[in-house]
């Protein structure tokens, strides 16, 4: 018998397995596919060059969690882009952005009075981030709990009152508004207000005029990569070199991974969760803690019938949808720019080709209207500039993250995933001609095939739309947000719990807290 079953060896059940297994509870993890890591891995794409497959870069993951799981010392390196982005346009300008004061030079070669507004618009930025801070790594107040939220509760409305006035006005902005509301306040001139849009529409299928947008903006700043706050950075060996020093770190502590495991069914006895069905092989626990997708768990691992119907209503309307097409390419040589020819430090940036909030709107209605966006959102990656294990010597690989690209398409996406494909690699040549002409070979993910390999329902990277009614105490839902599921011993530890996408390990540390918590319960 295991103390904890968990379902999905991705990041956040690794966590999860972690924490619990360092209390010395016996926990075994079922993982459907072949490696560990879920979205956080490294695999070979092309003949000689491997990458991060889907998420691929890293700032989010909790700097306590780093050093509880000693992840430095289990073979985690991470190195800083030089420039953290570079945004061209197609009229030949740019933009940087970057530590020691570059972001607000650039921003004053372009506008006096913007640079300005960038110191203001930080601090505003800092405020409301430093009361998020506070949450990552608590539970939200759950909607008509007990005492405990009361409290948590009270603890919300603490760090709230410590804010001054217009620091509470900004922390509404932010929660409510759209990231065009908030930009074009604030500045004037596209470049920039493209530069901080793009967070904006990161995984969320919405036009950066679409109210709530200013939160997903606000999500991706609260992170921080080797030590410096709002950075962005790389992992050596890409993304799956977290997941596997966090599988060492997970078996260091007794941790059994079962590689290979597909979950078919929750085991209900009693009106509680009692273990899982893997493989045809039964799994027999006291709690089952699930590092999947919410609908994945409602719709098809919790037995019909064993949850209350009014919870298998909402959860059928769970939004997820990120709009998102994932490529990796393998290039003979490195891009060149026409608005900035050199091969610098730029190249090792986050490279955003959408130079306006204009570009961005334009690109819903296109997917809207036509089936996907005739002028993308793209960011582009080259980490091997970075990491020269990810290809051969003179080479390099590059991720393209794409906007928007709609889960479900006229034809269907196995007609259409290399049309597509063909489209970005157009986009990206017509900022860097030469680029198109420089790939060797492409592995392309359209929203379909994200469900497919990681369980991305609707191929949403973040297990579920970050919208206001779907954050927070609300993530799942009102009554549950504390990772215990409506089905006692049942438990979410994935980022469809708070607080939500990314590569935070948040979800995970919060879930084992809440196992823990009812372990000392039942003992008691």
């Amino acid at each position: 018998m295991n103390d904890v079953v968990i379902i999905g060896a991705g990041h956040n059940g690794l966590v999860c397995a972690f924490y619990l297994a360092s209390k010395g509870l016996k926990v075994t993890m079922l993982e459907r596919r072949h490696v560990v890591g879920g979205a956080a891995v490294t695999e070979e794409f092309h003949p000689g060059f491997r990458n991060s497959t889907a998420s691929y870069t890293i700032s989010l993951l909790n700097p306590k969690i780093i050093e509880d799981m000693s992840l430095y010392e289990h073979g985690l390196k991470v190195v800083l882009r030089k420039i953290d982005n570079f945004l061209p346009t197609p009229a030949g300008d740019y933009l940087l952005a970057g530590r020691d004061g570059l972001t607000r030079r650039e921003i004053a070669r372009h506008s006096l009075e913007d640079a300005a507004a960038y110191d203001e618009y930080s601090r505003a930025l800092e405020a409301v981030i430093a009361v998020l801070r506070q949450w990552l790594l608590r539970a939200p107040p759950n909607a008509g709990g007990g005492i405990a939220d009361i409290l948590s509760l009270l603890k919300l409305g603490n760090s709230v009152r410590t804010l001054a006035l217009e620091e509470q006005r900004n922390l509404l902005d932010f929660f409510t508004k759209s990231a065009a509301d908030i930009l074009n306040r604030s500045f004037r001139t596209d470049i920039v207000k493209a530069l901080f849009g793009f967070d904006a529409v990161v995984g969320n299928y919405a036009s950066p005029e679409t109210p709530g947008s200013a939160y997903v903006l606000l999500h991706h700043l609260f992170g921080e990569a080797a030590g410096v706050a709002g950075a962005w950075g790389h992992a050596i060996g890409g993304m799956g070199a977290i997941t596997q020093a966090m599988a060492k770190a997970a078996r260091e502590k007794g941790v059994e991974i079962l590689l290979g495991a597909p979950v078919e069914e929750i085991i209900v006895e009693q009106g509680k969760a009692a273990g899982v069905t893997a493989g045809g092989k039964t799994y027999r626990a006291r709690q089952v803690v699930a590092n999947v997708h919410p609908k994945l768990l409602f719709d098809r691992l919790i037995p019909k019938g064993a949850v209350d119907p009014v919870i298998d209503r909402r959860m059928s309307g769970w939004a997820s949808e990120s709009a998102t097409f994932r490529m990796n390419v393998a290039l003979s040589e490195l891009p060149c720019f026409t608005a900035l020819p050199d091969a610098g430090d730029h190249l090792t940036a986050g490279i955003i080709m959408a130079p306006s909030l204009g570009h961005m709107g334009r690109a819903f209605i296109d997917a809207k209207r036509d089936g996907w966006s005739r002028e993308p959102i793209i960011e582009m990656l080259i980490p091997s500039t970075l990491d020269d294990s990810l290809a051969p010597s003179g080479q390099h690989v590059a991720s393209l993250f794409c906007q928007h690209f709609p889960f479900e398409v006229p034809g269907g996406w196995d007609s259409n995933r290399e049309k597509a494909a063909d489209h970005i690699i157009d986009a990206v040549d017509s900022y860097a001609p030469g680029f198109k002409a420089s790939v060797l070979g492409r592995l392309s993910l359209a929203p379909t095939d994200l469900e497919a390999r990681f369980g991305l329902i609707g191929g949403d990277i973040f297990h579920g739309k970050m919208g206001l009614d779907q954050l927070f105490s609300a993530r799942p839902m009102l009554g549950h947000a504390d990772y215990r599921m409506p089905l006692p011993g049942l438990y979410l530890c994935g980022s469809g719990a708070h607080p939500g996408g990314g590569v935070t390990g948040a979800p995970g540390h919060n879930a084992a807290r809440a196992v823990l918590a009812d372990r000392r319960k039942m003992r008691f």
